[in-house]
């Protein structure tokens, strides 16, 4: 593994010991730079998230971080040096790079891996060495089981039944506008991202009294999109539903597309809200929901816009890349208020303390956060967040999507 290990250096790093939970306080006091390491995929099926989400968005933190000297601990600034390993979308490989990370290169705290799998894959493994666990690129619905058994986590981007729930409340206004009526096709990833939003999705099918005429899972990798979206089409649903992962978000669109199938409500996953989305499919962008969404209007966020380009060198996707920046100043200012190393000590203040956050103010509750965008749907070439529909900034769903367009 050691032949995937990089050091990046934003800065002034002077070198000196890394500190650990527990050090001496000379020890600490001797430390120059604080030590941050992750694992992402960089290679495999997760590679995409990783380069338009977390690639970026730590890029940026730790560059804006050392060009102002550092993270202030009781008073001494102190640069940040990043370790960071490739998993190749490996759970195994994941675990064992945070092993690697706690125990040979003794980094003072993690950022957090892509994907719901990958997330809960290494979380014993953090909790086991104290690391403060700041999981925002993990939907679970086990979130309020799991922060009882990891006092470390935070789940940052809800669970898959607030996703499912939300969409199924946009179709049922629809379908009393008489816009649409209630069949629905879906498929899903079978990963635990898949899982978990497809489960919350079908009961709230359910609870609305809508018909699931068609619901399959697909395997990681999958590229051949056809036979699922033949199989669907030839059901004329009213909704298509994918709880995607990127390379198949972006397949699915575009093999509808070549199949002509056209359903009144077109909604993929992960990926829809990535700024290569609209790039890579123009005009027939318009229309299509999915997973996440922004208030593209608001000051705050368009700020944070600017920024991402400045420092992170691309445009933020429209869903996750401001809650994943604002985890990080969550947790370079719970360090500057614990005045320590020490992880037990800035645990504590992220489970205590209200952050000033690119994404507002945030403060987790039973160690969530959960005001969130769950549907956004892009219009006039932003990806505005759609639901929940009483949340500000919320756009109006526009229905039907238009019919694809020829390219």
């Amino acid at each position: 593994m050691s032949n995937r290990r990089e050091f990046i250096r934003t800065g002034a790093v002077l070198g000196g010991s890394a500190a650990v939970l527990g050090a001496p306080a000379l020890l600490q006091a001797q430390t120059t730079t604080i030590k941050i390491g992750y694992s992402a995929s960089k290679t495999g099926p997760n590679a995409g998230g990783v380069a338009a989400q977390i690639t970026p968005v730590y890029k940026m933190w730790v560059k804006e971080v050392n060009d102002a000297g550092g993270i202030n601990v009781k008073g001494r600034k102190m640069p940040v040096e990043v370790v960071e390993y490739d998993d190749r979308s490996s759970s195994e490989e994941a675990v064992r790079a945070y092993e690697r990370l706690a125990t040979q290169d003794k980094v003072d705290f993690v950022l957090a891996p892509w994907g719901t799998g990958i997330n809960l894959a290494v979380a014993p493994t953090l909790n086991k060495y104290h690391y403060p666990h700041l999981a925002v690129a993990s939907i679970t619905d086990m979130a309020p089981q799991l922060v009882k058994r990891w006092d470390n986590v935070f789940f940052c981007l809800g669970g898959g039944s607030m996703y499912g729930e939300a969409l199924i409340d946009i179709l049922e206004v629809q379908r009393k506008a008489g816009l649409i009526g209630d069949k629905i096709a879906m498929v899903s990833i079978a990963d635990a991202f898949g899982v978990d939003l497809s489960g919350g999705a079908r009961k709230a099918v359910a609870k609305h009294g809508f018909k699931l005429v068609y619901d399959k899972s697909y395997p990681i990798g999958t590229q051949d999109m056809s036979p699922l979206i033949n199989e669907a089409k030839a059901l004329n649903p009213d909704a298509f539903v994918a709880f995607s992962y990127p390379p198949d978000t972006f397949a699915l669109t575009e093999q509808s597309r070549v199949a002509a199938f056209n359903p009144k409500v077109f909604y993929v996953g992960i990926g829809t809200a990535f700024p290569v989305f609209p790039k890579r499919f123009g005009a027939n962008a318009e229309g299509i929901m999915g997973v996440g969404g922004v208030s593209a209007d608001e000051p705050r966020y368009k700020a944070f816009y600017k920024k991402h380009v400045e420092l992170g060198g691309q445009e933020p996707d429209s869903f996750a890349n401001v809650i994943m920046y604002a985890t990080l100043q969550i947790l370079q200012q719970a360090i500057e208020r614990a005045g320590t190393l020490d992880r037990a000590a800035v645990t504590d203040q992220i489970k205590k303390g209200t952050f000033d956050t690119a994404n507002g103010t945030m403060k987790f509750t039973d160690q969530q956060w959960r005001d969130l965008w769950f549907a956004g749907q892009w219009q006039n070439g932003q990806f505005y967040g759609v639901a929940p529909a009483d949340k500000a900034g919320a756009k109006k769903v526009l229905l039907p999507k238009p019919a694809w367009k020829a390219v």
